[in-house]
């Protein structure tokens, strides 16, 4: 898929919001951030998707993580929009600022497209405080986002951050399970790194490199 990806520095765009109007490495500055895009308002899944991200919000204000909505109408819309997912989300509040793009011209410089229909995507970005992309996500229009997926996936990135990525997370990983230690870490750092030692799996190619440990 052509475009910007993982490890690339999202374009320093000046955008207009129903927040407001500000660039995106100002709003990405020293937190992370979850980028999120839809083809056009009052859509069905992209309606139960914005309410699930008003519920959710409180999630993500724990972690300290910004959400910002993108979509391919202009902000009146937006506006108008807000209002059915408020409802539909029983009350909860859109507060996070949803990105206006009626022409378009946004959504190809974020490599939010959608390579089988050819247009704008569902897609969705986690960006550090350095404005560069971590993990990215790209749903068929057929296919509503999972949110507890990308609440983990973020406290993934956060752990492996904090640890200097160090340490990577498992299958199926949830926070406070055991993660694994890295290749390019050796037995000698590991014992000096992690406290609580670590547990070396008996594998037979008897190479030693599968290591849980547990870290906060």
């Amino acid at each position: 898929m052509p475009g910007i990806t993982l490890g690339d520095t999202v374009p320093n765009l000046e955008v207009e919001t129903t927040n407001g109007k500000f660039k995106l490495h100002d709003y990405f500055a020293d937190s992370w951030t979850v980028l999120f895009s839809h083809p056009g308002d009052f859509t069905p899944v992209c309606t139960t998707e914005l309410g699930a991200m008003a519920k959710y919000a409180h999630e993500f204000e724990k972690r300290g993580v910004k959400l910002l909505g993108l979509s391919c109408d202009d902000v009146q819309s937006h506006k108008d929009w807000i209002k059915d997912i408020e409802a539909f989300a029983h009350g909860s509040k859109v507060k996070y600022p949803i990105i206006a793009d009626p022409n378009k011209e946004i959504i190809p410089q974020l490599n939010m497209i959608d390579p089988i229909d050819n247009g704008p995507s569902r897609a969705l970005h986690i960006v550090g405080p350095d404005s560069k992309i971590k993990l990215s996500f790209l749903y068929p229009s057929t296919t509503g986002r999972n949110m507890d997926e990308v609440l983990r996936a973020l406290d993934s990135l956060l752990m492996a951050s904090k640890h200097k990525n160090k340490i990577a997370t498992p299958v199926n990983w949830k926070p406070h399970e055991p993660v694994v230690i890295s290749p390019a870490v050796s037995d000698e750092e590991a014992k000096k790194m992690f406290p609580k030692g670590f547990k070396t799996a008996d594998l037979p190619s008897k190479k030693g490199y599968l290591r849980h440990t547990e870290v906060s």
